[in-house]
């Protein structure tokens, strides 16, 4: 088990990669970052979520292309990655949906988003790189793939190897975001 230090050591190196090396990623390594996705914390439990690894190579680059935004120029990385996570939006149990509705906040959402963050860091402790992308099309991904038209695509995850440098990081400081007892 990895301590406090450790795990503020590893969350310093996480990175969005946006450049992945032609190496495939080993089964294993996949199958511990959709682990950490599924033992993610979430509201009353709910574990709305759904992940779908794709790495068939014709696949992964339809799906690569569902992504893109050649207008924008935006994306066209996602293709070099050789496995990308789909999370879809599935429909959380009733305690958390109840929850949604008296306080008029989808938590759904909010899981989703940290089991995502869990797939990234477990990825990056397995030396891999990663990218989470909300920018797609949704209704392309939904054919490519088979999802049902009832469920929300939310996040695509990009995954793997990469000889990309460390970049600095820029955060603004502990002073301006940390306060303890009041605002």
């Amino acid at each position: 088990m990895t301590d406090g230090q450790g795990m503020l050591e590893l969350m310093s190196i996480r990175q969005s990669e946006r450049r992945y090396i032609d190496k495939p990623v080993e089964k294993e390594k996949i199958e511990r970052i959709a682990e950490a996705g599924r033992l993610s914390p979430s509201a009353c439990n709910g574990q709305p979520w759904r992940f779908i690894v794709v790495d068939e190579p014709a696949l992964r680059l339809e799906v690569a292309a569902a992504t893109e935004s050649k207008v924008l120029n935006m994306n066209s990385f996602v293709r070099q990655a050789p496995v990308l996570i789909v999370i879809v939006r599935e429909k959380s149990n009733f305690s958390s949906r109840a929850g949604d509705k008296l306080k008029s906040r989808d938590y759904s959402l909010i899981d989703i988003g940290i089991a995502t963050a869990s797939m990234a860091y477990q990825a990056t402790a397995e030396g891999l790189g990663t990218c989470i992308l909300g920018w797609f099309d949704e209704k392309k991904i939904k054919e490519i793939l088979g999802i049902p038209k009832s469920k929300k695509v939310e996040l695509v995850l990009s995954v793997g190897y990469t000889e990309n440098t460390l970049r600095k990081k820029t955060r603004k400081p502990s002073s301006e975001i940390v306060s303890h007892n009041r605002y």
